[in-house]
């Protein structure tokens, strides 16, 4: 008997004990290409020599200190080099343990910027339906993912939602895309307006939607327009790149493919690579000087923040992705990776939409091109496939809910940025495979008839 809390209490899970490149490896020797990267999370893939070095040189030399007392090497080279790859106007870096904290602390930023100014009605954060933005009360609070939301709903002080930017379930007959991305975009003015302007602090929002939708990102104009919305109204505009940053997309940051510069990005997962449990917020020049000007001192604050081995395993991730060139591997490797999804999958009656950036894509079920209606949720399609493909030695991330909250299956992919052609075949086959195998035994092709 196990004394873990798993996720799952009912769901025996086979024992990791080796990775090494794109794969696991459990007790029983059996190996599962990790397509997912966990969460999107293990980006140099498993056992990188030179970040495992990284970690045990900074263990023999300084483990932990408080935050409040010292700072360390590894931390402040860290932040230097966030600052160094972000974009132009960021300025300093504020250091978590993971995505949910990142995004805590980034609305708790936006309030005491606001509380500095002397606008202390300021407190709503504006976000958009079937996003996510973490699993504190306060992420969860702003996040629109409704499945993890409802449990808690009582507990929340609940965010403003617009719709999503996604024109495969929003774009209407006859509209061009870029018609549709200012219309979505509008929303956000239509959202601030109602609220009353001075009373709006933040509008965050993932540059490439991760798990809630899998995978989808804005269309071009999209992000521009909100940017010039935030500035009209002077709401700051916080982009969550939690799992589409560091790489994922094929850019350091994903807002550099929307030619914007947001006052806040939040980073963590592919941040530490897995090595270590790492995330941050990297912080404007206008934030940081007008906090360091007033009070001089932010209100939040967490034990683990800069933790030196964490910061020190991060260090290692960020060199290791410049230093070898991952960027643009991650350009070949996910153009690669869409042409073949797409080669296996388009024609497939059961597959609405492909779609994503770099080496994050997301494979979306319907039971009907034409109609592209979703399954129902009593299916479990999504988990179907995601125990089929464990079966067969493939780790993906599955989705639900996309749709509307309820409805909506998707598989992620986020694989290694070291993924090889060989093994985005290997992929792409155990995925097809594990599709057809759960279809058949969910009895989909029945109830889509």
């Amino acid at each position: 008997m196990s004394h873990v809390f798993h996720r799952n209490l009912n769901a025996p899970l086979p024992k990791a004990v080796r990775g090494d490149g794109v794969y696991l490896y459990d007790e029983g020797g059996k190996a599962y290409l990790d397509a997912s990267g966990g969460a999107a999370v293990s980006c140099l893939g498993h056992g990188d020599a030179e970040v495992i070095e990284a970690i045990k040189k900074q263990a023999e030399q300084l483990a932990y200190v408080h935050s409040g007392f010292f700072t360390t090497e590894p931390l402040e080279a860290l932040a230097g080099a966030l600052i160094d790859s972000a974009p132009k106007g960021m300025e300093t870096v504020y250091f978590t343990s993971g995505g949910s904290e990142a995004v805590e602390n980034a609305i708790k930023l936006a309030r005491q910027y606001y509380l500095e100014r002397g606008e202390s009605s300021r407190r709503t954060i504006i976000a958009r339906r079937q996003s996510y933005h973490g699993n504190t009360l306060g992420a969860l609070g702003v996040g629109g993912n409704a499945g993890r939301r409802q449990p808690f709903d009582p507990m929340l002080v609940d965010g403003v939602h617009i719709a999503p930017c996604y024109a495969y379930r929003y774009q209407l007959p006859g509209e061009s895309i870029e018609s549709y991305a200012l219309r979505a975009a509008d929303e956000l003015e239509q959202a601030i307006l109602m609220q009353g302007p001075r009373n709006v602090a933040a509008f965050i929002a993932e540059t490439v939607v991760g798990a809630t939708m899998g995978a989808v990102p804005a269309e071009v104009g999209y992000f521009k327009r909100i940017r010039e919305i935030c500035d009209r109204y002077d709401v700051l505009l916080v982009l969550d790149e939690v799992m589409c940053g560091i790489g994922r997309t094929g850019t350091m940051h994903a807002c550099e493919q929307e030619g914007i510069v947001p006052d806040m990005i939040t980073v963590a997962k592919g941040l530490g690579g897995g090595y270590q449990p790492i995330g941050a917020v990297i912080i404007s020049q206008e934030i940081n000087n007008m906090i360091s000007q007033g009070s001089g001192a932010y209100k939040g604050g967490h034990t683990y923040n800069g933790h030196a081995i964490a910061c020190a395993a991060s260090l290692a991730v960020i060199q290791a992705i410049g230093q070898r060139g991952l960027l643009s591997k991650v350009d070949e490797m996910g153009n690669l990776l869409d042409k073949k999804l797409k080669s296996q999958f388009s024609d497939h009656p059961f597959i609405g939409d492909l779609r994503g950036r770099g080496l994050f894509r997301g494979v979306e079920l319907v039971t009907c091109k034409g109609t592209k209606l979703p399954f129902s949720p009593s299916l479990g399609l999504s988990t179907a496939i995601k125990n089929e493909a464990m079966e067969r030695g493939l780790v993906c991330y599955p989705g639900y809910g996309g749709v509307d909250g309820a409805r909506g299956d998707h598989i992620l992919l986020a694989p290694p940025f070291i993924i090889s052609e060989a093994q985005i075949d290997e992929l792409v086959f155990k995925l097809a495979e594990s599709l057809e195998a759960a279809l058949q035994k969910s009895h989909a092709y029945e109830v889509a008839a």
